[in-house]
């Protein structure tokens, strides 16, 4: 059963122009010099209280980094984050610690993420204790609580990491987060380290979550499947900038970024199909110290190819701004696709081909033949 969409009300988290950035040394020795990283670069997006946000892209696109930025984990090197009407970076040490209690993380690895020498329950109890939530009899019962919430028998708080499966270890990490409480999670992919039907698991006992406890979640995914299924709105980032964004069912139906047609056209299909409707982008994705120069996703761009690698591309940054087809959804780019579902089959893409070159003949005029022009020079003189 597809998720709930909710309408958007308050931001209950709001970045604005955010960037991170990570300075590393570079050069040959004795002249080394100092570059940036742009792992972020520019992010303005919100999540309203209750609402469902993914971030998607290819690895290296700055989603967990803006995940970490957006939990205050990591100082944004410029830009604001808001959470509920409050700035972070103007937070106390001591109203910092209680802004945590709120937000919380699961994080992507349910192996790495648990300390292999302490039983569950204590750590799923350090989260109380560093808050100074309840006595030793308080926290222990909270810790049952959680447990049997995630589908977990609390008997199992004495048992250690080795002992469980991917899935239950999923679980309690998710047990871990919602010890304090929280009204705010962070899901860094939650279930990509877990076979099918674990994730089925895992995903309706988030979806009941928040219903059941009106939470908000920031989704970070490679899957859009998933995130087609889990999300009210999405945000598709490349090389640290969002380059589309809007609710999940306009965006995946219909794409409008070169970019989203070619990460939906790599989503793998059950039906039969023609092996030349894949859209694979050529070479990596760039650097991020870097980055190309006007719209970055040019150098893998194929529409900017159809159209004639026109110089804007090269010369000019879209800016995310409203679509004129489609007033819900933000695009960066100077040629959004007007059908960009079709454009994620061969057909699709070969129609625009033929209908760029059909007008670009079209706009270009006829030269008059060489013996009329001679014969109305000849007139004049």
């Amino acid at each position: 059963m597809a998720a709930t969409r909710r309408t958007a009300s308050k931001p209950l988290l709001e970045l604005t122009d955010v960037k991170r950035y990570f300075r590393v040394r570079g050069g040959i020795p004795l002249i080394r010099k100092e570059l940036n990283v742009r792992a972020v670069d520019g992010v303005s997006l919100s999540v309203a209280r209750g609402e469902t946000v993914s971030l998607v892209g290819e690895s290296g696109s700055g989603k967990t980094t803006l995940g970490r930025v957006a939990l205050g984990l990591q100082p944004a090197t410029a830009g604001h984050v808001t959470y509920d009407g409050r700035e972070i970076r103007s937070l106390s040490a001591g109203e910092r610690r209680a802004l945590r209690k709120r937000m919380q993380i699961v994080f992507q690895d349910p192996f790495g993420s648990l300390n292999p020498r302490l039983p569950i329950g204590d750590q799923i109890e350090e989260g109380l204790l560093a808050h100074k939530l309840g006595d030793e009899n308080a926290r222990g019962k909270r810790v049952r609580e959680v447990l049997d919430l995630v589908g977990l028998d609390p008997d199992y708080a004495s048992r250690y990491p080795h002992e469980f499966s991917g899935g239950q270890r999923q679980r309690i990490g998710i047990a871990r987060a919602l010890a304090v409480n929280p009204e705010f999670i962070v899901l860094d992919e939650p279930v990509s380290a877990l076979d099918v039907s674990i994730q089925s698991q895992v995903l309706n006992l988030l979806a009941e979550l928040r219903e059941e406890k009106g939470l908000t979640y920031l989704f970070i995914s490679h899957n859009l499947d998933v995130v087609g299924y889990f999300s009210d709105r999405v945000a598709v980032m490349y090389l640290g900038t969002v380059v589309e964004m809007g609710p999940v069912e306009q965006v995946f139906k219909k794409p409008q970024h070169p970019y989203t047609v070619a990460l939906l056209s790599a989503v793998p299909k059950i039906e039969a199909h023609d092996v030349k409707d894949r859209l694979i982008l050529a070479g990596e994705i760039p650097s991020p110290i870097n980055p190309p120069s006007g719209c970055r996703f040019r150098t893998r761009c194929w529409l900017r190819e159809q159209l004639g690698n026109p110089d804007r591309c090269t010369t000019e940054e879209p800016k995310l701004a409203a679509s004129p087809r489609s007033p819900d959804v933000s695009v960066a780019c100077h040629f959004p696709l007007e059908n960009g579902l079709a454009s994620t089959t061969a057909k699709g893409r070969q129609a625009i081909k033929v209908k760029t070159k059909a007008a670009s003949t079209k706009a270009v005029p006829k030269a008059a033949p060489k013996g009329r022009a001679t014969k109305k020079r000849s007139a004049r003189a």
